[in-house]
């Protein structure tokens, strides 16, 4: 306790770092105070209908995302989300499309027209998606619960729901640029542990009542979600480390070169990623069996759509694993690496150079993606066990998936960057013993 005040102490006396955490906290109370301001026209009293249908499902996730704000007919209520299908997009735009390639490796100038174009496709997407939302709020509240009707309602709201977004994204980059951590990434992990005090609160209530089992259930289940958080922890942080020796130069009176470097392949290059695509997919089902025209297929999307049953979370699983493979392909380049390490004078001993290197680090990834991907399949289908072991179904939702994965990730990460504050102002750090060696974030791929 006596190291844990001490280390706040130090944070205290930086004044760089002060000022950018002070900073972030009052972003972020700008943004959840944004989230509970609700659409003009709309009555906040009548809103018990989006409430239940944003209880789980796809919905639940997107609800989750935006902190509450999408239930809340909110002017947030579209989040960030669709920056974040826009960067994807554009991410995968740069693997098949040459002038996004070419963008790529222009440096500065090359990062910043990506963005512009990505904020260009954020405004489509919110455009596109934003009447959606309207007809969705229609079909869930009664006539009664719209002030405004009309045209009127619906072009304003469609202006309201993409500038708040488009806000969103304005405060995340000022996260990143003036606070700490990434900006984009601390937004989405607000939005999840907002719902944490309630689902928690919910599942007390429900021990207290004597229908769970009592506290000491609930005791068992926080003990669980230790555990699985430290598992989770390991699969985020662990990884493969390449020795990369490189070649002794002599330029005037001054040697450079000579030294052994590594290269840290990621367990799970692929982050959340593929569960977010397999989630995706595994919606459809949802959606089919309203227009299934046979018994046999009714009971085949009904079977794959049960969160809990075990043909949804095996096909779930199995999916993962190769989207696992699959994002890690696109992401992870051993030829850039191996024509990185020629051009620099570096190579792996025992290794030669050119082909024979990017074999190598090739089948490296391919073996360390494997147990990676089981690992990170058995992570998003924990909150089904968790469900059948008798949590309820928002407090289940922190014992794995692509919540659980996201907090640590994110938390990692930017306690990475206040630690990295302390080491150069010859602090200790946060903890007396190791370094935190958290994830570098940036955009999508911080999830």
């Amino acid at each position: 306790m006596k190291g844990l005040i001490e280390t706040l102490k130090n944070i205290w006396k930086i004044e760089d770092l002060r000022s950018r955490i002070l900073t972030t906290l009052g972003l972020v109370l700008v943004y959840r105070l944004g989230t509970m301001v609700v659409l003009p026209g709309v009555d906040p009293a009548q809103l018990g209908a989006l409430k239940t249908q944003t209880s789980e499902g796809v919905l639940g996730l997107l609800d989750m995302f935006s902190g509450g704000a999408f239930s809340n007919a909110s002017i947030f209520a579209l989040g960030i989300m669709p920056y974040i299908s826009a960067s994807i997009v554009i991410q995968l735009m740069g693997i098949a499309v040459p002038y996004f390639q070419k963008l790529q490796k222009e440096g500065e100038s090359g990062r910043r027209k990506i963005n512009q174009i990505t904020r260009y496709l954020t405004v489509i997407i919110l455009v596109l998606q934003a009447p959606g939302y309207l007809l969705n709020l229609h079909s869930q509240l009664p006539e009664t619960a719209f002030i405004l009707k009309g045209t009127l309602f619906t072009v304003s709201s469609v202006m309201i729901l993409a500038a708040g977004s488009m806000f969103i994204m304005w405060l995340g980059e000022k996260i990143t640029d003036k606070g700490i951590g990434n900006g984009i990434s601390i937004i989405i992990m607000i939005g999840i542990i907002a719902r944490l005090p309630f689902s928690f609160f919910a599942e007390l209530l429900s021990k207290i009542e004597g229908q769970g089992g009592g506290l000491i259930l609930l005791v068992i289940e926080i003990v669980i979600l230790f555990l699985v958080f430290a598992a989770t922890i390991l699969l985020v942080q662990g990884t493969r480390k390449i020795p990369v020796q490189y070649a002794k130069r002599i330029v005037g009176n001054k040697q450079y070169g000579g030294v052994r470097q590594y290269i840290p392949l990621k367990v799970n290059a692929a982050g959340v990623m593929p569960i977010i695509f397999a989630q995706a997919i595994m919606f459809l089902p949802m959606a089919f069996v309203n227009y299934a025209s046979s018994d046999a297929l009714t009971g085949v999307a009904a079977a794959l759509s049960d969160f809990t049953g075990f043909y949804y979370n095996a096909l779930f699983f199995v999916m993962i694993v190769l989207f696992t493979y699959f994002y890690t392909a696109i992401t992870v380049n051993p030829t850039q690496m191996a024509e990185d390490m020629k051009k620099n004078g570096g190579f792996i001993p025992g290794i030669k150079p050119g082909k024979k290197t990017i074999d190598f680090l090739d089948t490296v990834m391919s073996r360390i993606t494997l147990p990676g991907s089981l690992f990170l399949g058995l992570v998003a289908i924990l909150p089904a066990f968790a469900m059948i072991g008798g949590v309820n179904n928002q407090f289940a939702q922190f014992f794995g998936g692509t919540s659980l994965l996201i907090l640590v990730g994110v938390v990692l990460d930017t306690l990475q960057q206040i630690e990295s504050h302390l080491l150069m102002r010859h602090y200790d750090g946060l903890m007396k013993s190791g370094r935190i060696k958290g994830k570098s974030a940036g955009g999508a791929a911080a999830y």
